[in-house]
């Protein structure tokens, strides 16, 4: 009797320990509670769909709807003019929109999303005449990361008979824009320009003196597009590279990963005018994203549990099977022949994930001068202070105390974070680029004049 009295006395103190807690968790006075995120259809919208699903924008007192984009423009437009509380963003699209490249306007992230994630897919036809061209080691087996040295012959030899290969990515200031053009730059294939100094000219498309034809395609749509033959390889996010795989429609040949090794991704932007007005919302809504993204990235379990959420309708709406692939570390290139693990093709909270490095935002900015998207050469201290007004990682900070302060986490867990504000938010240079360049965000200008291919 007095054993079952003491498990009775203690499992009542456990709840109101647990009870006591939660009170003692302080709910911060937000000036908006119900709120509208918008998301494209692919894996890395992961932290906000968990952040809904599991109940920490609700922790926050905050009234969550998540609904799905048509596309990369119409989701930027939304945000801009309020119909949109924050969203899904490519990493590039608040410095796009800043710096006026397209739809001008001030967007500001706290967050970043993810790593990695992307891959670049090739039609069958284009993988049957690359393949003799790719390096194998002894037993046959291709050796990856696969150049688009293997490509180039393709290319030149389409070219010159005046039928350039065509290629999709999702939009001009994404991530996989400027990825894919990376991976064709550093094998002598020019995926031209949007500004021709010489000539003064300007192409919206980015054709000028190309080799190859770069179009945007819609994420979900890029499948379907490469099996109409309107487009004969793509770079996207998952999961239409391994859709792709499982169609056997196409192979997946490289991924963002092997063309800059844990690269951020996407991000979670807002209107500077929605910040201004709804600073302590901005800090809830980060802590939230914070403890998603530390939940997808605790176990593969929780990402199991993830892909069978982001594969309902309302979510992603792709095959759990396929999304599974790499979300819980598998990418399949070459459809039954190479199966590779790769754990951190997806990277939601490892290596400090989803704190905002200025050196990040200065990155894209590099390639939007290289490439013609900014027409003038600036100094080193514009970047700084362009990825500064951009990058808010003193908001992510604050979201990071509340939550230590909460009991949430322990300190200990966000140290590579504490780390990077003391190294003033930038990171240490870097040479995890497929060409082996040395990439530091605080010297643009060495950086974008090391490139062969790319305007100076």
């Amino acid at each position: 009797m007095k054993k079952n009295n003491k498990k009775i006395l203690a499992l009542i103190a456990y709840i109101l320990t647990a009870f006591l807690g939660n009170l003692n968790a302080d709910i911060l006075d937000v000036e908006k509670d119900t709120l509208k995120f918008g998301f494209i259809k692919l894996t890395d919208c992961a932290p906000i769909v968990i952040a809904k699903e599991k109940g920490y924008f609700d922790d926050e007192g905050l009234s969550v709807e998540v609904e799905a984009q048509g596309n990369w423009k119409e989701l930027l437009n939304r945000v801009i003019n309020g119909d949109l509380d924050g969203a899904h963003m490519l990493a590039g699209q608040p410095i796009g929109a800043t710096v006026g490249f397209g739809t001008k306007a001030d967007v500001l992230t706290a967050y970043s999303l993810d790593y990695n994630g992307n891959g670049i897919t090739v039609s069958n036809d284009i993988w049957k005449q690359m393949k003799p061209n790719v390096k194998k080691d002894a037993a046959g087996k291709v050796i990856h990361p696969i150049t688009a040295d293997s490509l180039k012959p393709i290319s030149d030899k389409a070219k010159s008979n005046n039928a350039k290969l065509k290629m999709g990515m999702v939009f001009p200031v994404s991530t996989h824009n400027y990825e894919i053009r990376y991976w064709l730059a550093a094998s002598g294939i020019s995926p031209g320009f949007y500004y021709d100094p010489g000539t003064k000219q300007r192409d919206i498309a980015g054709f000028l003196n190309s080799d190859v034809e770069l179009s945007v395609t819609p994420p979900p749509q890029m499948p379907q597009t490469l099996e109409a033959g309107t487009i004969c390889a793509y770079c996207v996010g998952e999961p239409w590279n391994q859709q792709a795989v499982f169609k056997k429609i196409g192979v997946p040949v490289t991924t963002n990963y092997d063309i800059w090794k844990n690269n951020p991704e996407k991000v979670f932007g807002v209107s500077a005018a929605w910040a201004k007005e709804n600073p302590n919302t901005w800090i809830a809504v980060t802590k939230a994203l914070i403890r998603a993204g530390h939940w997808l990235d605790a176990s593969w379990e929780n990402r199991d549990e993830a892909a069978k959420i982001l594969s309902q309708p309302n979510y992603v709406g792709a095959p759990y099977k396929v999304i599974k692939n790499s979300m819980t570390g598998t990418f399949e290139f070459e459809p039954g022949v190479d199966v590779r693990k790769m754990e951190d093709f997806n990277v939601f909270f490892r290596y400090n994930a989803s704190y905002p490095y200025y050196s990040d935002a200065v990155w894209f900015l590099t390639q939007m001068v290289r490439w013609g998207q900014l027409t003038e050469q600036k100094e080193d201290s514009w970047y700084d202070q362009m990825a500064k007004k951009i990058y808010r990682p003193d908001i992510y900070m604050r979201a990071v105390e509340e939550l230590v302060d909460d009991g949430e986490f322990e300190e200990s867990v966000f140290l590579p974070a504490y780390k990077a504000n003391r190294a003033g938010g930038y990171k240490a240079p870097t040479s995890d680029f497929i060409d082996g360049k040395t990439y530091d965000g605080k010297k643009p200008n060495d950086y974008v004049k090391s490139f062969k291919i790319g305007l100076k």
